[in-house]
């Protein structure tokens, strides 16, 4: 069975769907079978990815709430993708009346976890009930976090809610490690929350090689390309393939 990774943090901004798009590139690159779901209402994966989310018949959405089959666009540079868009906005409220809610999206993910290496999951900006599926779908949880204060002191929520996911309804969800975003290794506020995450957050898992903040990743998403085909020379792109890497390990 392959991993289903959760990229999850409560917070917006923090470059989860840029994560969840170039891990699974790098990923494919190794020769992995890789499908990304979009769970996020804003559906930018899905248009990172190159698909206009308000043109689409069929999402996530329908998996979820209607038990139909993964509407799985196929061999986007490689990668599998599960599309979202606005009408999952909606599930937040269906959800909370529904059957066997918590594991809606497991149920839907069931089909196939068994035909990819690896599933990215990338999760809204919050601790809402779509968050909370996710984490029960996933094995792992992968934690984006922006080097920055703010960001920092918001990890207590965001972790509290992986326990309340492990201490009932996924027992056996693992944190895959923290990856520091968006980092200005040029300003002292950007230095100390680097090393106060390296020194907080190592003792919940791997933390991975630091992402630095450039404009380049949204120019790429405006491209609808991965890091390494926009700019293989970026000096992000060897990062990613680190991960990917360390990502590769895991049992």
């Amino acid at each position: 069975m392959g991993q289903v990774i959760a990229v999850f943090n409560q917070s917006g901004g923090v470059g989860k769907s840029t994560l969840t798009m170039n891990l699974g590139y790098h990923l494919v690159q190794r020769k992995k079978k890789v499908l990304l779901v979009d769970m996020d209402p804003q559906a930018s994966l899905t248009a990172f990815m190159g698909l206009e989310p308000s043109d689409l018949d069929k999402t996530i959405y329908e998996s979820v709430m209607a038990s139909e089959p993964l509407p799985i666009h196929t061999d986007l540079h490689g990668v599998d993708l599960v599309p979202a868009n606005i009408n999952l906005s909606g599930a937040e409220l269906e959800l909370v009346v529904a059957d066997m809610r918590d594991y809606r999206l497991k149920e839907a993910l069931s089909a196939v976890v068994d035909k990819y290496n690896f599933i990215f999951i990338d999760c809204p900006p919050s601790l809402g009930i779509l968050s909370y599926i996710s984490l029960v779908a996933a094995t792992h949880v992968l934690i984006p976090i922006q080097t920055q204060y703010k960001a920092l002191k918001g990890t207590e929520l965001l972790l509290s809610t992986i326990a309340r996911v492990r201490s009932r309804a996924n027992k056996t969800l693992s944190v895959a490690g923290v990856v520091p975003t968006m980092h200005e290794a040029r300003t002292v506020q950007g230095v100390m929350s680097l090393q106060s995450i390296q020194e907080q957050l190592a003792k919940i898992g791997t933390v991975f090689p630091t992402i630095p903040r450039s404009v380049s990743f949204a120019d790429a998403s405006q491209e609808h390309l991965p890091l390494a085909l926009y700019s293989p020379k970026h000096p992000a792109v060897p990062l990613f393939n680190q991960i990917a890497r360390s990502l590769e390990k895991m049992s």
